[in-house]
């Protein structure tokens, strides 16, 4: 069971299926409500009519043995001591009226303006000469039943009040049966109840296969990235619906993760293979001095063996930086960096430089790692010396929100083909030259990662004295 509802198929289903289902009932409900006071309303209309139709007869002066009820409607007449004076014909019981006695009484005792009883025309018409009754402008509604020739049923009553043409105040009863009212809302909800679980079962197929349709790539996708991973083949990729929804950017998405993860890979082995060819040689060396110098002391170049290992040191120095700027590891801190001092400082440790360095530093200053910057500083100068022909020039200034550093000298330039591969690791463009003067090509390389991890950037471009202008920019501040 968990494993049904654990896909997004069923979730899917199931909410959609729960939301309809509600809103049904209580739309249904709402239904019913509406349909069984529409009904009763009608009822109390037809139960008022009558009534009124009745009290207005006796207003006129009819007698009460001479209102001639008719048996379909079920009409009481209740004097205001609780008498009944007439009922329709067939009228067996009744409850909710003003008595529930179903049997007229007759004329009340007691002198008459002739001597006689005190409804002297109880039994016809009243003279001309009398006055008119008066029937009340407002009734009341009440429930209860009726018993007409042997059937018994639901009414609802309208009750008027009237005074007849002798002052006598009586109350006229009429009922509107409510079997329709509930013959109506019974087949209502009987409609309701067979029709909802049969809406309910289409909602749910329905949104079972437009969602199966609907995340059928993603099945795709995942069955691709299962291969990929057992694979290790990160040239794959996932397949791309041609739709326009979410879907479709998550396998574009996921493609271009792949993508970056190869060729992360990919720089990767690369690194790995070249940082083992650049070390080969330094060691071969110092192992190839070290074991001439064991068996031949004499022999020994104690010189060349310590500046192999110097430049082991260098190297592995180099490759731990560039680990851990791979690893994303950014400036600690950020404290204030003044950059004008920082090149004061750098070049002013710099002695026996193959070529004189000129300076044109402003105040400046940078938030970042003082040594890190100090390390991109000196990369840029060793390689403007090594293609300088006769010295190099290192400048700083601020432009605008931007601290700019910049190191140009008199060589033969950068081809502005290969303005950006300088930048890759173990990358040189003088292969000609011996590997102990052109370095292990990881200078370049580290300094933009280092400017790029401080919120900058680096190129490089033609310098005016005709060689490699390199700028650094770094948010001021």
């Amino acid at each position: 069971m968990r494993r049904v509802f654990g896909s997004v198929r069923a979730r899917a289903a199931l909410g959609a299926t729960v939301v309809v289902a509600v809103a049904l009932v209580a739309a249904g409900l709402a239904v019913l409500q509406v349909l069984r006071a529409d009904l009763v309303d009608q009822a109390r209309l037809k139960a008022r009519t009558d009534a009124r139709e009745v009290a207005s007869r006796i207003a006129a002066g009819t007698g009460y043995r001479a209102l001639e009820l008719d048996e379909d409607v079920p009409v009481q007449v209740v004097d205001e001591d609780g008498r009944v004076r007439a009922v329709s014909e067939d009228l067996e019981a009744v409850t909710g009226t003003g008595s529930a006695s179903v049997t007229p009484v007759g004329p009340r005792p007691g002198p008459g303006p002739d001597g006689g009883g005190g409804d002297a025309d109880d039994d016809g018409d009243g003279d001309d000469d009398d006055d008119a009754g008066q029937v009340s402008s407002e009734e009341e509604y009440g429930h209860g039943s009726a018993r007409i020739d042997g059937e018994t049923g639901d009414y609802v009553w309208a009750a008027v009040e009237v005074t007849d043409r002798r002052g006598t105040e009586v109350t006229v009863y009429a009922g509107a049966p409510l079997a329709t009212e509930r013959g109506a809302v019974s087949t209502a909800r009987d409609a309701m109840l067979i029709g909802l679980p049969l809406l309910l079962l289409v909602v749910a197929a329905v949104t079972w296969l437009v969602t199966r349709r609907a995340l059928r790539p993603v099945e795709g996708i995942r069955r691709e990235m299962a291969a990929i991973t057992a694979s290790t083949d990160l040239s794959r990729r996932v397949p791309e619906p041609g739709t326009h929804d979410e879907v479709a950017r998550l396998a574009r998405t996921t493609n271009e993760t792949l993508a970056a993860l190869e060729a992360s890979v990919a720089r990767q082995r690369a690194f790995v293979a070249d940082a083992s060819h650049e070390l080969r040689s330094p060691v071969a060396s110092l192992r190839t001095q070290l074991e001439v110098g064991a068996a031949h002391p004499e022999l020994l170049d104690v010189d060349g063996a310590v500046e192999d290992v110097v430049r082991l040191q260098r190297l592995a120095a180099d490759l731990l930086l560039l680990a851990r700027l791979d690893a994303g590891e950014r400036p600690h801190g950020g404290s204030p960096v003044a950059l004008d001092a920082l090149v004061r400082e750098e070049l002013a440790q710099r002695t026996g430089d193959r070529v004189p360095v000129r300076t044109e530093v402003a105040p400046v200053a940078v938030r970042g790692s003082r040594g890190q910057l100090s390390r991109v500083l000196g990369n840029l100068v060793d390689n403007a010396q090594r293609h300088a022909r006769g010295g190099v020039r290192v400048a700083v200034r601020e432009e605008g929100r931007w601290a700019v550093l910049r190191v140009a000298d008199d060589g033969e330039g950068v081809p502005e083909g290969e303005r950006e591969r300088i930048f890759e690791r173990f990358v040189r463009l003088d292969d000609a030259r011996s590997r102990d003067d052109g370095g292990a090509g990881l200078g370049l390389a580290i300094a933009r990662d280092v400017v790029v991890r401080h919120g900058g950037t680096l190129t490089v471009s033609a310098a005016p004295e005709g060689g490699a202008l390199f700028e650094m920019r770094l948010p001021s501040g």
